[in-house]
């Protein structure tokens, strides 16, 4: 398999560190608010990469953390902490706040058919962890400590920009809404490790430390997680397109420090999900998570398909609209599957049949990861002139790596032909033809009220992956 290396800035063959395994670390979420759609594209998109990577027969173990402590706002280690934010907003302790958005994360990956990692480690779990890198970093020489913070010198490293080549006076501090000068560093790109002293005197999570009682810095998290269950040598860190710089480029500069060695060879990162008015934020409009796509009717793997049309490393526009033809075309994706599970018998499936049908979806995923050829190529299985035991075989394999229940969805669908009974009503009829077209118009709050007619008639309206289901209640 090729895939594009940030670092590398160019295509290569994922080779790892030992033959046959492969390390993989994905930065988890910072569990102070409910996760965006923005965000669970990356997630989306690193579950596929996962799951091929053991369809090819690579032992995966991944790795991802969750920031429950430490996480600021600014590029500068001067904004705001967002777990402590959230636990103001809410009127909950931090660990409050952090349990039950680390459910909300879980749930909502579930309901996007996201595996969940082999480890997941919250950074509250490491300070020890953190300590001793810490202190060994001081020990060589790349950290020092000023005004009670311990800080990493960028200055001792003989190259520090891994991702973007960047001129020191692009990069004056303050310059950028929301980052403050912080009079302590030796250099604009240091950054802290440890706090004692910073402007959240009332942060709630506090350890006893070398320096003082104080709390770690977000970047020092992830290369200790990565190092205690994954060892010195990481094949593959994936994460959004905006962890590049600082959180990735830190993330390389502490670990090399501190190993005396190459980390990490393969970088992956996932291009952004905007909207019409610029990059998905928590802070800008609708608020646009896996629960408001629910409750306007959409299935949570519709959006999961939306995002598989579209290559990683492209920017993705999000509009209803656009979900909306994700959905439809969902919905007759199923429709095409579910004649293969008709009449099943214990069919063998020729293996040469087989591969070759395989052979269109692994060409594509093995160039990058390339999603949108992926599911084309299943469109093309569907189309094939071969038994319909080997097509069903086939899906079942590619949707093991795309992950869009079709096999289940197809199993419905049939089932719920297979109960059809009566006709409905022409008055019910007609106000489902209303609740079709209000929903289409985005009006959702009369599609309610005409859900709630059709009820009061008796009947029950349902928007499933296979289309709208109407049933008597």
């Amino acid at each position: 398999m090729y895939i594009y290396n940030s670092a590398s800035r160019k295509k290569e063959e994922l080779i790892p560190h030992t033959a046959g395994k492969l390390n993989m670390y994905t930065c988890g979420p910072t569990v102070y608010h409910y996760a965006h759609i923005g965000n669970l594209r990356t997630y989306i998109m690193e579950d596929v990469l996962e799951k091929y990577l053991r369809f090819t027969g690579l032992d995966v173990k991944r790795v991802m953390n969750i920031t429950d402590v430490g996480h600021l706002t600014s590029d500068g280690d001067t904004g705001d902490d967002k777990m402590l934010k959230g636990a103001k907003r809410e009127h909950k302790t931090v660990m409050e706040i952090a349990k039950f958005y680390t459910d909300a994360f879980f749930e909502d990956c579930k309901k996007l058919n996201i595996k969940t990692p082999d480890v997941i480690e919250p950074a509250t779990h490491c300070i020890d962890e953190f300590i001793r890198v810490i202190t060994a970093l001081l020990e060589k020489g790349y950290a020092y400590e000023a005004g009670g913070n311990i800080y990493f010198d960028t200055s001792k490293l003989d190259k520090y920009y891994i991702f973007n080549d960047f001129n020191e006076e692009d990069l004056a501090v303050g310059v950028r809404e929301g980052v403050e000068a912080d009079g302590n560093k030796r250099n604009k790109t240091d950054f802290v490790l440890w706090f004692t002293k910073s402007k959240f005197e009332d942060q709630e999570l506090k350890w006893e430390s070398p320096w003082g009682l104080g709390y770690p810095g977000w970047h020092i998290e992830c290369s200790c997680i990565s190092m205690k269950h994954l060892g010195e040598y990481l094949d593959l860190h994936c994460g959004g397109i905006d962890n590049q710089f600082p959180h990735h480029t830190n993330e390389i500069a502490q670990s090399e420090a501190y190993l005396g060695h190459p980390w990490c060879r393969y970088w992956f990162h996932v291009h952004h999900l905007n909207t019409g008015d610029g990059k998905m934020s928590k802070s800008k409009g609708e608020f646009l998570t896996v629960s408001l796509l629910e409750s306007k009717g959409y299935d949570p793997l519709a959006y999961r398909f939306f995002c598989l049309q579209s290559h990683y490393r492209k920017t993705l526009e999000f509009s209803w609209d656009n979900l909306d033809n994700a959905a439809a075309a969902y919905s007759k994706l199923v429709a095409r599957v579910a004649p293969l599970y008709e009449n099943v018998t214990d069919e063998k499936t020729d293996e040469a049949v087989f591969n070759e049908l395989l052979k269109g979806f692994r060409e594509a995923l093995d160039n990058d990861l390339n999603t949108a050829q992926a599911t084309t190529a299943l469109y093309d299985v569907l189309k094939a002139d071969a038994p319909a035991a080997a097509k069903r075989c086939a899906v079942e394999h590619m949707d093991y790596v795309l992950s869009l229940g079709l096999a289940e969805a197809a199993k419905k669908l049939l089932a719920g032909k297979a109960k059809e009974s009566g006709d409905i009503p022409e008055e019910v009829a007609e106000l489902v033809k209303q609740r079709a077209e209000a929903r289409k118009a985005k009006d959702f709050a009369k599609a309610d009220e005409l859900r709630a007619k059709i009820t009061e008639l008796g009947y029950i309206v349902e928007e499933t992956r296979q289309g709208t289901v109407i049933r008597k209640a």
